[in-house]
């Protein structure tokens, strides 16, 4: 399962964020560190399901009426600070919890109504600008430091006829999530000494930065945007990063509302439907929720959840299914599993994400949609339903 870690500094509405996307019970409080230990939680992407070019919707768990939600993991770490990456905060604690995320969301606090500790201000009164770059720079440092403690050991085994750096700095950073091909990527892009024992710190700490984008990409969501003043929205909005306006609070609302039949609302819908039950307050907080989604296309919640898997990852989304007519496993059940799979990912790499000793056992794929057999080098496309043959 993919992983999207939560980052940003206390008080910026992570663990808003994280319950509205999970709806799991966390303590949510208007104070820094409300996260002490790290949550983990399964939350969704939305994409289209195969199933609208049917006829009848899919039976399947995760399909609302053709809004097909795939499972990803969601961890919401304790607040990042200045500092964070010479253990200031919790800032140990959390950069350890980031090793194993995929992608990274940094909430910001858009409205700027907190400083740079997560301490509560006046609204307009912090540049949530400083809030984005800081995170980054965090998160690099820190990864520098992995790599200047461990820099010895490059140095003694670059003495061996053997030695390969592609090879010592994958396993060296094999840890934070970094795979042989993007080391070698990474050091295609980087201008260094042939000799490790001439690296200075400035080589060491662009190795960071090239590492650390490559395998921590990073979308930011500009979140409180119902309080935030426009003219900080539109600032963040002409950066040169992927920034997603997001108002957690209201998406978390817009969750319990619906739970209790209030409202009609999916998450990554749009707009809401209010319902007859409500009060006179009720349907007032809720028309003024409705105006800031109609300005914002949403919540942002699951936008920011979508952009991180489907852009920066660049994943897709297949379906397996043993009755290519039907699109139906064993019993019947149509469109039952969902894989999101790497672009560029085929039948073969679909039939081991399904199971391995399909894999292994793997013959020949149906592409459902086409009844045609593919062949084991056919690039996935999103939305695919495919037969997979195989002797296991």
């Amino acid at each position: 399962m993919l992983s999207i870690a939560l980052a940003g500094k206390p008080n910026a509405g992570k663990s808003t964020f994280y319950t509205a996307a999970t709806m799991a019970e966390v303590d949510v409080a208007n104070y820094p560190f409300t996260t002490i230990d790290a949550n983990r939680g399964v939350s969704y992407v939305r994409t289209e399901c195969p199933c609208l070019e049917r006829e009848e919707r899919c039976n399947a768990d995760n399909c609302e009426d053709g809004k097909r939600y795939v499972p990803i993991e969601l961890l919401d770490v304790a607040g990042l600070v200045p500092g964070a990456h010479e253990g200031k905060g919790l800032g140990n604690q959390f950069l350890d919890e980031l090793t194993n995320a995929d992608v990274i969301i940094n909430v910001i606090d858009a409205s700027g109504g907190t400083n740079e500790k997560g301490e509560p201000v006046d609204i307009g009164e912090h540049d949530p600008l400083e809030d984005i770059d800081f995170v980054e720079e965090e998160m690099d440092l820190w990864l520098a430091g992995i790599v200047e403690n461990n820099w010895e050991s490059v140095e003694r085994k670059s003495r061996s006829p053997d030695f390969d750096i592609d090879d010592v700095l994958a396993d060296m950073l094999s840890g934070f999530g970094a795979s042989p091909t993007q080391i070698a990527k990474v050091l295609r892009e980087l201008d260094y000494p042939e000799d490790p024992i001439q690296w200075e710190d400035d080589h060491r700490e662009e190795l960071a930065r090239l590492v650390r984008e490559r395998t921590k990409p990073i979308v930011v969501a500009a979140n409180k945007i119902d309080v935030a003043p426009q003219e900080n929205v539109e600032m963040l909005l002409d950066l040169d990063k992927p920034v997603i306006p997001t108002t957690a609070e209201g998406e978390l609302a817009l969750r319990r509302a619906a739970e209790n039949g209030l409202v009609d609302y999916d998450p990554g819908d749009g707009s809401l439907e209010i319902g007859d039950g409500v009060t006179d307050a009720q349907r007032e907080a809720l028309e003024g929720l409705a105006e800031t989604m109609g300005e914002w296309d949403g919540t942002g919640v699951q936008s920011a959840l979508n952009y991180a898997v489907y852009e920066l990852l660049e994943y897709l989304t297949a379906y397996p299914v043993e009755d290519a007519a039907k699109w139906s496993d064993g019993s019947g059940n149509v469109l039952p599993d969902a894989f999101l799979l790497p672009d560029g990912s085929t039948p073969v790499d679909l039939a081991y994400a399904v199971h391995s000793d399909i894999g292994d056992g793997y013959l020949h794929a149906v592409n459902a949609k086409s009844s045609r057999e593919v062949s084991d080098g056919y690039e996935l496309e999103e939305g695919d339903v495919i037969k997979i043959v195989s002797t296991n």
